[in-house]
């Protein structure tokens, strides 16, 4: 019944094609940035689990 269905569609044969360019596109994309991102900032985002925030109050 499914295929019957996408069958009836005209130019479905485009949007497979379409999702697979835009899953490359963002991994590339990713890649991209983890490539060029500064150390520092790596740095910087490994650190904050472990920082102590004063904003949150301390119970005595």
């Amino acid at each position: 019944m499914y295929k019957e269905v996408l069958r009836s569609i005209e130019n479905i044969e485009i949007y497979p094609i379409i999702s697979l360019l835009i899953f490359v596109l963002f991994f590339v994309a990713m890649l991209l940035w983890v490539i060029k991102v500064p150390k520092s900032y790596i740095d910087h985002m490994r650190s904050l689990p472990m920082e102590d925030d004063d904003i949150i109050k301390k119970e005595p």
